[in-house]
């Protein structure tokens, strides 16, 4: 018996990294997936673009542990395209009872004098606009059961503290912290639990990129993985400079499954001590 028998989650950002951590965490446990990705470039971002094969791969991999997933290609600032594909993909699988706000930017460094108007609005738009249009999209879905059900918000551990530098990048983070509060107390009647997840670094190609190496050694013309190692690793109290994809799928699972079926409002850390120290 999995913890997830008969559920259906719906994860944004599938195509790779967290995303594609997620979908496979939760089709383990016995649920049926609905993942969507831009599968395309996103103005201002700074990691590598994600492609329609990257979704395919996380699709199949879902059906190699026996379980079904539904796909699209939607931009989650595009509210029709998000709400239409979910609706359909609801459709073809049955109902909704997980929905996992996972999609994200990087934008390049800078400071908030010297920013550029829009990759501000690109971040806000992707990191803050995009987790509350999945949310308003999976609400009804969710409702309609009348079973209840869990959304749970990626933030970061920069939704809990600020970092020069990346103003606008912390400012959606902990927006999403604001969101997830409200949702709480708006969907606790009808048994639907709202919680964020706050990350450390994550070693994924959101995070493993030049753009974000060049943040953490400045004096580098062309910064590798190993240059920033250790940077990464002052930030946090435990040993490690980036948790793995799959250490922030536990968290979701705890929140998706009934082992936190009395768990709302809360902000979920898995930050090797980052937030602490």
């Amino acid at each position: 018996m999995g913890r997830l028998d008969g559920k259906v989650v719906f994860i944004t950002g599938a195509g790779r990294g967290m995303g594609r951590s997620h979908a496979v965490r939760l089709a383990q446990e016995g649920a049926d997936v609905i993942g969507t990705d831009v599968c395309g470039p996103v103005p201002s971002a700074t990691g590598p673009v994600t492609t329609p094969d990257d979704l395919a791969e996380t699709v199949a991999t879902v059906e190699a542990l026996d379980r079904r997933m539904v796909s699209f290609e939607a931009d989650v600032t595009d509210e029709e395209a998000l709400s239409a594909g979910l609706t359909d993909a609801v459709a073809q699988l049955g109902r909704l009872d997980v929905a996992v706000a996972n999609a994200g930017i990087g934008v390049p460094p800078h400071e908030v004098a010297e920013t550029p108007l829009q990759e501000w609005r690109d971040m806000i738009d992707v990191n803050l606009t995009g987790v509350f249009l999945t949310a308003r999209a999976a609400i009804p879905h969710i409702r309609a059961h009348g079973e209840g059900g869990s959304i749970i918000l990626i933030s970061s551990a920069l939704g809990l503290r600020g970092m020069p530098h990346v103003a606008s990048y912390v400012a959606a983070k902990h927006g999403v912290v604001g969101l997830m509060r409200s949702l709480a107390q708006e969907l606790a009647a009808d048994r639907i639990r709202v919680n964020s997840v706050h990350p450390t670094n994550v070693d994924t190609p959101l995070i493993q990129n030049e753009n974000v190496y060049r943040l953490f050694r400045p004096d580098l013309e062309h910064p590798t993985r190993d240059d920033v190692r250790d940077v990464f690793q002052s930030l946090n109290l435990l040993e490690t400079p980036w948790v793995q994809p799959e250490d922030v799928s536990e968290a979701v699972l705890y929140l998706a499954a009934d082992s936190g079926r009395f768990v709302t409002g809360t902000r979920h850390t898995v930050d090797a001590g980052w937030t602490t120290k």
